[in-house]
């Protein structure tokens, strides 16, 4: 008898990372892109080796047969990579908060079907509704939920269509606020992990979310101008006296 155990390797299956992340929120007008060559660069030495998708003549470009031909060909982007997951906070409420996620295929090759998306942030212990997705909570420690798989609904959009018009999928989350963990300082509002069927999604740089806009300069400027102002008139009414 034989006991085989198969181990998969993001590293050994290829070279580069397949899939990036971009964020963006409701209270910051920054939208935070891919980081750029994400999963490579664009070769500028050899032009057509992606495709820019305002191409009059996309149709020629992009070959009709060997469609879910595991090499990529990706459209021209600043990133380079077949896959990007949009992370965007959308609205907050009394007691309830908002997200939408966006999955971009930029791959021209491939047809990705029954994909998957495994996304890490704290809130997952307090989903309370999720549209158009299916959920699973994954809890690889008992006392903490904080880990979920979303994929598609069948017939409806577990199919990720190769780059195109129909080449995304979208679904938004709805969470219950958690008064001792929430809140949208320091970027908590955005995942800490996200992997698409299995690969690690390149995340942007922790500097580089977009953060509440601080009000606390403001604060401080109105606080001293006041004071300044008080002062000057004491000493006035002190000098006329």
């Amino acid at each position: 008898t034989w006991n085989v155990t198969c181990t998969y390797s993001q590293f050994l299956a290829q070279k580069t990372p397949t899939c990036c992340v971009s964020l963006s929120s409701f209270y910051n007008e920054t939208i935070v892109p891919c980081p750029q060559c994400a999963c490579g660069c664009q070769n500028t030495s050899q032009p057509g080796s992606c495709v820019d998708p305002k191409a009059p003549h996309i149709a020629l470009v992009v070959p009709s047969t060997g469609k879910n031909n595991y090499a990529p060909l990706v459209q021209c982007t600043s990133h380079m990579c077949p896959v990007r997951v949009h992370w965007h906070v959308k609205q907050n409420y009394k007691e309830y908060w908002r997200v939408k996620v966006t999955i971009t295929n930029f791959n021209y090759n491939m047809n990705y079907t029954q994909w998957n998306l495994v996304v890490q942030h704290p809130n997952f212990d307090n989903l309370t509704q999720i549209f158009s997705f299916n959920y699973k909570s994954l809890t690889p420690y008992t006392a903490i939920n904080d880990t979920a798989m979303l994929w598609g609904v069948k017939f409806y959009n577990d199919l990720l269509s190769q780059a195109g018009q129909l080449g995304n999928v979208q679904s938004e989350l709805l969470f219950r606020k958690d008064k001792a963990t929430f809140t949208f300082e320091k970027g908590w509002a955005f995942p800490r992990r996200i992997y698409f069927n299995g690969d690690n999604c390149v995340m942007p740089p922790p500097d580089a979310y977009p953060w509440l806009p601080n009000g606390s300069s403001h604060q401080l400027i109105s606080t001293l101008s006041l004071l300044t102002t008080l002062l000057a008139a004491m000493a006035f009414l002190l000098g006329y006296a």
